[in-house]
């Protein structure tokens, strides 16, 4: 399933969700997710959230989203020096 979702342009996203202790409000807590996801509106991750605000306690402060695309094309680069060692 994975690499079906990558062909169809899905890309590794990771967020770094940071949100409000319920018991301590001035804490902030972080929380890492990560999915294959389609950006750059990221339906995936905005149902989470979505999910984090109806069901969990902690308030959202921010969250900070990463996103690659895991299948591309390979990449050449010409060598500037070449070295040889006997």
């Amino acid at each position: 399933m994975g690499l079906a979702l990558q062909l169809k342009d899905y890309r590794l996203t990771t967020a770094e969700i940071l949100y409000r202790l319920p018991d301590h409000p001035a804490v902030l807590q972080s929380y890492i997710w990560q999915e294959l996801d389609l950006a750059p509106q990221f339906p995936i991750l905005r149902r989470f959230l979505d999910f984090w605000r109806r069901e969990i306690e902690g308030k959202l402060h921010s969250v900070r989203v990463g996103s690659v695309t895991v299948i591309k094309a390979p990449e050449v680069r010409l060598a500037g020096s070449v070295f040889t060692l006997h």
